[in-house]
């Protein structure tokens, strides 16, 4: 599921950091490269056809036919007058519409909206392969609710909806993007690679769907009267800088009840290894008000011996910290381990098979018993920041266990850069600004 996402995007900024290393060592050569990228706009269009991975009990019991549909793009090419674009090699970015029929009325339809990136892994004259990352948002007409049938203990029959509990979803895709230029203005193009849908817990149920897929089309690119002259940006001002972020949202236990609050306060440390990805290490609070005997999921135990109070609701823990710029918008994806986590003795199937005779503690990292039935002794946190002013960023992330959504959450992020020793000579400040035009 996301962790196929995540891995991909890992992957990929990786590979492209090294075409980054070679480009700069090789400027000379690559100048016939750039002069391709100077189209204003280009419409893309494809024809997709899937297979479900991950296939859940419920869609078992009534296997829909292969996935297929329509991908709609329009994209454009770096303009060379950015120092995101130049520190990412002229990326691609474009404005994406999917629809798709999920093979089975039950599950009906879906399009999604979202903007989308392709980084530059090789260009040609008559091959270009390029990496798509696009997150968004996806409505379905069926979903949970909009079924006759809504008996929780039909779960796993074929009378229910399982894979979506509400109308508006999360949509992930990744991909390899094929382009087969045949004049320059017309390519035939190829698409493979995979999506994830769900809602993150937002609403209950939240299977998720999880489809790979591959497609074929044509681009149409339309160019500009005149080309532009690339300009060559500085490296950005500063290597060091710390993030203090607040979120909040709220969580669904289960089919029918009312969601809980929860919250993150995060500060961390970030080192930029290059232009566009930094490293480092962060401290996480985390509050989940659904940690809770109130419901009727069966994650958290309901012992008359166990009382659940405020403090078991709070959750520390310190992560590896990653961030992947892209111009106004950053990646983020964490992974961390719990320094303080009193719900790791109270899970349902811990207490039930292991605490029979008495409440018995388990250690701080101990072996989770599967994804679903406990929560792992660590987390990962994935999301988006986009810079609204200054250094100050709106932020939406995941945190997951394993696979398994906790929450998504929605916050505010402030970022402290501090600007490199030469670099204050010719400023006041020692925290370096985004004022429009800084490299000037």
């Amino acid at each position: 599921m996301k962790r196929i996402f995540l891995l991909l995007l890992i992957a990929i900024l990786s590979t492209n950091l090294i075409f980054a290393e070679e480009n700069t060592s090789n400027t000379s050569k690559n100048s016939k490269l750039l002069e391709t990228g100077n189209d204003r706009f280009a419409i893309k269009a494809q024809g997709i056809m899937g297979f479900y991975i991950d296939v859940h009990t419920n869609m078992r019991e009534d296997m829909p036919s292969a996935p297929t549909g329509l991908m709609f793009g329009i994209e454009f090419p770096s303009s060379q007058q950015r120092p995101w674009q130049q520190y990412l090699l002229n990326p691609t970015v474009g404005l994406g519409m999917t629809y798709l029929n999920f093979g089975s009325e039950r599950y009906g339809h879906t399009v999604a909206l979202y903007p989308y990136i392709l980084l530059n892994c090789i260009r040609t004259q008559h091959f270009e392969m390029k990496i798509k990352l696009a997150p968004g948002l996806a409505v379905v007409n069926e979903h949970w609710y909009t079924q006759e049938d809504q008996n929780v203990d039909h779960y796993y029959e074929a009378t229910t909806n399982a894979i979506f509990g509400c109308y508006l979803n999360a949509y992930l895709n990744a991909g390899l993007n094929l382009n087969f230029p045949i004049t320059r203005n017309f390519a035939i193009n190829g698409e493979f690679g995979f999506i994830h849908m769900s809602n993150g817990r937002t609403c209950m149920p939240n299977v998720g769907a999880n489809i790979f897929y591959g497609g074929v089309g044509m681009t149409a690119s339309i160019n500009p009267e005149e080309e532009r002259e690339p300009i060559n940006f500085p490296d950005i001002p500063y290597r060091w800088s710390l993030n203090i972020t607040g979120a909040a949202g709220a969580v669904a236990q289960d089919i029918a009840e009312p969601k809980f609050a929860i919250a993150t306060f995060h500060a961390g440390a970030i080192y930029n290894v290059c232009n566009w990805y930094g490293v480092g290490f962060g401290v996480d609070m985390f509050y989940n008000g659904g940690i809770t005997k109130n419901t009727t999921r069966n994650l958290y135990s309901k012992d008359p011996r166990i009382t659940y109070t405020t403090k078991d609701k709070f959750r520390v823990g310190v992560g590896l910290n990653n961030e992947f710029a892209m111009g106004m918008l950053t990646v983020i994806f964490d992974w961390g381990i719990y320094l303080y986590n009193p719900t790791r003795h109270y899970y349902y199937d811990y207490v039930r098979d292991y605490c029979k005779d008495e409440l018995i503690k388990r250690p701080l990292f101990y072996k989770s018993l599967g994804a679903g039935v406990d929560e792992a002794p660590h987390y990962f946190r994935f999301g988006l920041k986009c810079r609204v002013w200054d250094n100050i960023y709106l932020q939406a992330t995941c945190k997951t266990h394993m696979q398994i959504a906790e929450y998504v959450e929605f916050g505010v992020n402030y970022q402290i850069p501090f600007l490199k020793e030469s670099k204050r000579e010719n400023d006041k400040s020692i925290i370096f600004h985004n004022r429009k035009g800084w490299w000037k």
